[in-house]
């Protein structure tokens, strides 16, 4: 499963990342990356960022780097510390026809998002309320009857079925899971 981050509203947004602070006195910032595509920073050359408080702006990309874990981005028409920190806690998204394209079984974070989950029995289990990335296999976030979460196992022998447009993932639980 790949990410470009999580889908923001109706307008399809995808966050491919979010300014974490200003960087240097030129008026770069520093972005944590939010996407299993950094390359596509390389290539970037208009950006919109959704501000903390819902506001668009739409800038130019001057230039991009990566720095440890991070890009490093400059904008035109941001040139000082101050200008850059004012976007400090933004997202940059794009349109969700813009994102990268994935393999047949291969999924975006935000289109599992409010999916409906029920077993090969037809049973409801609730809707994904998000992923949660172990390091191994991604864990969907449930939330069931009374607002109960149930970890699942995103995997192929449990979730056997997913269906984007219908927004429903059919899962074959092991035994003893549906009890944790």
């Amino acid at each position: 499963m790949a990410t470009d981050g999580t889908n923001t509203d109706a307008a399809k947004d995808v966050v491919i990342a979010r300014v974490v602070k200003a960087r240097g006195i030129r008026g770069e910032v520093a972005c944590s990356i939010e996407t299993d595509f950094p390359e596509r920073f390389h290539s970037l050359r208009r950006v919109t960022l959704l501000m903390p408080d819902q506001s668009r702006s739409s800038l130019e990309v001057e230039d991009a780097w990566f720095h440890k874990d991070r890009v490093i981005l400059k904008f035109e028409g941001v040139d000082t510390m101050s200008d850059a920190e004012r976007l400090v806690g933004a997202r940059l998204v794009i349109h969700e026809s813009d994102a990268m394209p994935l393999d047949e079984d291969e999924f975006y974070e935000h289109q599992l998002i409010g999916s409906e989950v029920i077993t090969a029995e037809g049973q409801s289990v609730g809707s994904v309320i998000r992923l949660m990335r172990t390091g191994g296999t991604d864990l969907l976030v449930i939330e069931g009857d009374g607002g109960r979460e149930l970890l699942v196992p995103f995997a192929d022998d449990i979730c056997t079925e997913v269906d984007v447009a219908a927004k429903r993932i059919t899962i074959n639980p092991p035994e003893g899971l549906m009890e944790l």
